[in-house]
This record gives C-alpha cells, structure tokens and sequence, in this order.
C-alpha cells in the first residue's frame, strides 16, 4: 500500500516542477491501493503543486447537451472521473465556466487561469484555459491512461486546422455561475466519430522525438510531456495530412 509520501517521491522522480501548470488525467484505480485512497492522492498532488497551479477536468460533455442544456457550476458533476469530482468539490479549488470542458484548478492564479471560459465557444477554444496550457508551455501528465485521455490534444485539432472535429452547427447551452445568473453559451462541440481514440497514434512519435517521458505513480504507468512540443509535433503532423487525426 502507498502512502502520501511514496507519491510525493514519485512525483519528484518524474521531475515535475512544482512552480509551473500541471494538467493532470488521471485513474485512480489504475495507481493502486493508497492509504487514504482518493484523498490522499489528490492531498500528495496539491501539497507538491502549492507553489504552482494545478489542472484537472471537471467536463460534463456527456450529462450538458441538446435534452439537458444547462451547466451549474456548482453543483454538474464532472462525467471523467471519481477524482475530477472530489477535487473540483475541495474548498481551494477554482472551476472555470465553461458549459461542456471546464476545468478545475488550484493555485495562487487559478481563477486569473479559468476566467472567460463561458466566452469561449468550443470545447478548447483559443483564449480559454486549454489555450492557455500552451501559452504557459504546461507540463502534462497522464497517470495510468493512454493519450485518448488527452483533451489538449483535441485543442491542437482545433488551432491547427484538423479537418472534421468540429461541428458545423452550435448548440444551446447555458452556464448558472457561482452566484446562480444564467449565462446563455452556445457551443460548437466534437463531432468526429472517433472522437480521441487515435490520438494514440501520437504516443510513438511522441516518445521518437523526446516530447514524451513515461515513469510510474503508484502501480500506474505516468506520461509526462509539455504543451508546447506536443503541439508543435502534433500540428506538423497535420499540416501534412489535415485528416491525420480521423483514421486509426
């Protein structure tokens, strides 16, 4: 069984800097047993990010649509994970208002980093928080999941011209924020079939050219890479083939 600390010196050895932007994907049950479970993994990634910021999902892209179109910031579950949604519950932790991708974060700039997201019209749109992992050059670390959990990525499709992700149409949804005003925030969603199940297409290349580094955290299996090289990479892969991101 892990303790608190074990995963503090993981975090070390994957040689994450605690004063940067950490967006984090992570499954629980992929670490392994944790005395405390849950609350400790999530008290060993704030307590090692203090002086930083970090970054977790908090999407509602399944449970926000067309039959159930309004967003409360306060009280939507998270759809990507029994963690997401402990940690976007934690009482130091900021969730940004956006009707189908908000984020949750935690650090001194947190609600500088979420602001503006119910004006953002995609799921990543540029000038929302994703947009601002690249800005940022954030690090990225997937713990015990592969790059189909890597929502930056459908970022990058967007920025840099991948054909087919996104719809044609918008979508009515609508935000209720922290103090329970409705904010109408129509959206272009996802729309490839494939939705990010090739993103793992990405992962060899990734690891070829150094953007991608893989440790442990727990019994988990931890990726580790930045937002800037990874689109780097990722855009010219689709300046040669716009449709790289819809084939397996």
């Amino acid at each position: 069984m892990y303790t608190k600390q074990d995963l503090t010196t993981h975090l070390t050895a994957l040689n994450i800097d605690p004063n940067g932007t950490l967006m984090l994907h992570l499954s629980c049950k992929a670490v392994g047993k944790v005395d405390g479970r849950g609350d400790a993994v999530l008290d060993a990634l704030m307590e090692y990010m203090t002086p930083g910021l970090l970054v977790l999902p908090s999407h509602t892209w399944s449970n926000v649509g067309v039959n159930n179109p309004v967003m409360d910031v306060l009280y939507t579950p998270s759809c990507v994970g029994v963690l997401t949604e402990m940690f976007r519950k934690r009482p130091d932790v900021c969730r940004s208002l956006h009707p189908t991708h908000s984020l949750a974060a935690a650090g001194a700039d947190a609600a500088e980093f979420l602001s503006g997201e119910e004006q953002i019209s995609t799921p990543c749109g540029q000038g929302g928080a994703y947009y601002k992992l690249w800005e940022r050059n954030a690090q990225i670390l997937l713990i015990g999941v592969n790059f189909t959990r890597n929502t930056f990525i459908h970022g990058i499709e967007e920025w840099d011209g991948a054909e087919g992700s996104i719809s044609s149409d918008k979508t009515d949804l609508y935000v209720v924020n922290h103090y329970g005003f409705r904010l109408h925030t129509p959206q272009y969603r996802h729309c490839s079939h494939l939705g990010s199940e090739t993103f793992t297409k990405l992962e060899g290349p990734a690891l070829q050219q150094g953007v991608l580094t893989i440790g442990r955290f727990g019994d988990a299996d931890a990726r580790l890479m930045r937002a800037g090289p990874l689109r780097e990479m990722t855009a010219a892969l689709l300046r040669d083939d716009a449709r790289y991101l819809l084939r397996y």
